[in-house]
């Protein structure tokens, strides 16, 4: 079932599919059905939410990319811990082989592929770290800092709109650096950090806390990377802060430079995470510039 599930991504019209979606998302008619039906479909834990009347909720976008109470998500206490940036459950994580991040069985992609083409910023991660959490639609969907940084750059990378579920990365090559995402980049202690998000299947749009709802934007964005670093503050954000969100779920990447961190050895792939857990532990430590 999950071959023809695949075959049926690769003819449907994804981007048109996801977007008319992101529409029905941002109605108010009929949203508190729609609410119940989904929490009943995916157990979703309401007793987290900030909010808990499902009527205060504008729409389902509202709903599905809630706050949660204060206190839900401890933050790892070690001064050198990096923390995991959603909850989800680790899809990958390890070494970065040369170039080369492990996507699934008989599957990899490159660190430039990943980051829109640009070999120079994907020199910096050539034999680092990386680890990528899914995130499934009952989980929290607001994308949080692993370590305190200073936002340096954000680029747009059009693409497609695979379901990043495990069944499609493991029959879809070099997935992650074919559908559309965000790459945002962090100088932090550890030197340079990226954290890319991953849009997917049904993800209606990208949001990120310094400029807000990135994509989906105008048609032409949809055809060649728009760079925004002429335009993007420096902006410094402490660990464990929000920075981005998804509207329906998808995947975030986190990229480490050579002798950088030391990645949790508890963690595996399908791993379980929380936001705010430890990921790894930072082992060389320089001053921001």
């Amino acid at each position: 079932m999950s071959r023809w599930f695949v075959y049926l991504q690769y003819i449907l019209p994804q981007q048109s599919l996801s977007r008319v979606v992101g529409m029905l998302a941002n109605a108010r008619f009929g949203r508190t059905l729609f609410m119940r039906a989904f929490i009943r479909r995916y157990r979703v834990d309401m007793a987290e939410s900030a909010t808990t009347r499902l009527d205060q909720f504008e729409n389902f976008n509202g709903f599905f990319t809630r706050a949660l109470r204060p206190g839900c998500r401890p933050l790892a206490p070690a001064v050198d811990a990096i923390l995991c940036p959603a909850d989800g459950c680790i899809s990958q994580l390890g070494a970065i082989d040369q170039d080369r991040i492990f996507q699934a069985k008989g599957h990899s992609y490159t660190t430039t592929e990943l980051l829109g083409g640009d070999a120079a910023l994907a020199q910096a991660f050539r034999n680092g770290s990386f680890a990528t959490v899914y995130l499934s639609p009952r989980d929290y969907h607001r994308v949080h800092m692993p370590m305190a940084g200073t936002l340096t750059s954000m680029v747009y990378v059009p693409g497609k709109l695979f379901s990043v579920n495990e069944a499609t990365a493991a029959q879809v090559p070099g997935l992650f650096a074919r559908n559309e995402r965000l790459v945002c980049m962090f100088d932090t202690t550890a030197g340079p950090m990226a954290v890319i998000l991953v849009g997917a299947m049904i993800v209606a749009a990208i949001e990120t806390v310094w400029c807000g709802q990135v994509c989906p934007g105008p048609q032409q964005q949809r055809q060649f990377s728009r760079d925004y670093r002429a335009h993007t503050p420096r902006l410094s954000y402490a660990a464990g802060t929000e920075m981005g969100r998804f509207k329906l779920g998808s995947t975030a990447i986190v990229l480490f430079p050579p002798g950088a961190v030391e990645l949790d050895p508890a963690l595996q792939a399908g791993s379980p995470v929380r936001m705010g857990q430890l990921l790894a532990r930072q082992i060389n430590n320089r001053k921001i510039s």
